[in-house]
């Protein structure tokens, strides 16, 4: 009796260590990481990757994709100048941002585009009242919009496109929202403005005389919408892991949208993350967006040629407009490869992800 006891106590001893030491799956010491993005066609992937249950937005709750990688992920949504700001201040380890808007805090935090997510085709434009039909008219003329963004960058080039001299118009900073509604409301001085979606589609569609004068077409590639690591981020353990999370939650969201069952109903689940804009307007908001969907289009951007480039245009323009105070050392390839540049474009992280997948 004495023996049966001793057995029965020491199963039951068994058992509690077994419940003590079995860790359910969501409270896994995984290494987490964290990525800030902002309403944006390309970069609401992830605010829709969390309604999907993919990636979970608190620290310490685990999606499939993340309990796929093993790596916590926690999404910072955030507006765009907040994420620059947190990115800048090392509050966060990733960022959705464009190529141009990433250079001046990469002189400070050596940082790496490991995914690009899409490119402005139409998405910025310099939109006039019915009194402009030429550019030649706002000569001398206040024209609005955010000063050392991809908004003036786009009215620079275009006036360059155009044989027109920068010096001879007043570009004039201010917040894309605000020039929006006093262009949609016809104050008076407010004929020409450049902003971006869901500005551009708003002011057109409120305004009857409101028409595109150039847009960001004309200069198909140069603004890049990626997202972007530290390194010291891709250096930590589960660094790795944390960008294969990332790039594969947003291809997943790609062929969503690439399947004619779910491609509505994605649409959707964006334009709710996007300003709240219904199917119709983002079905053309994703025209006007091209989507780098597939990671052959996202290599073929990080590995150089063209974009090389237009990071070379993108530079010049930021250090002639005082956007960086220096020029920032940018290289394509590997750290080993470029281990002092400023801001690397690698597209290791795609590749290694698309063999993983195989």
């Amino acid at each position: 009796m004495k023996m049966y006891k001793y057995i029965v106590g020491l199963l039951a001893l068994i058992c509690m260590s077994a419940v003590i030491w079995t860790v359910p799956v969501d409270a896994e010491d995984y290494p987490d990481f964290s990525l800030a993005w902002s309403e944006y066609p390309s970069w609401s992937t992830f605010g829709v990757a969390a309604e999907l249950k993919w990636i979970l937005p608190g620290k310490g709750d685990l999606g499939e994709l993340e309990k796929k990688w093993k790596v916590d992920i926690v999404l910072k949504e955030a507006d765009y100048d907040s994420c620059l700001v947190m990115y800048g201040a090392n509050q966060c380890d990733a960022v959705c941002i464009t190529n141009m808007d990433v250079l001046n805090p990469s002189l400070a935090r050596q940082s790496v585009g490991i995914l690009p997510t899409s490119t402005s085709f139409g998405a910025d434009a310099l939109i006039v009242s019915g009194a402009i039909s030429d550019i030649k008219q706002l000569r001398g003329k206040k024209v609005y919009g955010l000063a050392k963004t991809v908004s003036e960058y786009c009215f620079a080039r275009n006036l360059e496109l155009l044989g027109e001299k920068e010096k001879d118009f007043f570009f004039t900073n201010m917040d894309p929202a605000a020039a929006a509604m006093a262009m949609q409301q016809k104050r008076d001085g407010y004929d020409a403005i450049v902003v971006w979606n869901p500005f551009v589609l708003e002011t057109v569609n409120k305004r009857s005389d409101a028409r595109i004068l150039f847009d960001s077409t004309t200069i198909p590639g140069e603004i890049i919408d990626m997202v972007v690591v530290a390194q010291a981020s891709l250096d930590k353990p589960g660094g790795d892991a944390f960008a294969h999370a990332v790039i594969d939650a947003y291809y997943a969201i790609n062929r969503r949208m690439d399947n004619p069952e779910t491609r509505d109903d994605t649409l959707i689940g964006l334009g709710e993350k996007f300003s709240n804009l219904n199917l119709e307007s983002m079905r053309k908001v994703v025209k006007q967006t091209r989507f780098y969907a597939t990671p052959d289009e996202g290599i073929a951007i990080l590995s150089g040629g063209k974009t090389e480039d237009i990071m070379k245009t993108v530079g010049g323009f930021c250090l002639t407009h005082e956007i960086v105070p220096e020029a920032p050392r940018i290289a394509f390839g590997s750290k080993a490869d470029h281990p002092n540049a400023h801001f690397r474009l690698d597209s290791t992280y795609i590749r290694n992800f698309v063999n993983a997948a195989k």
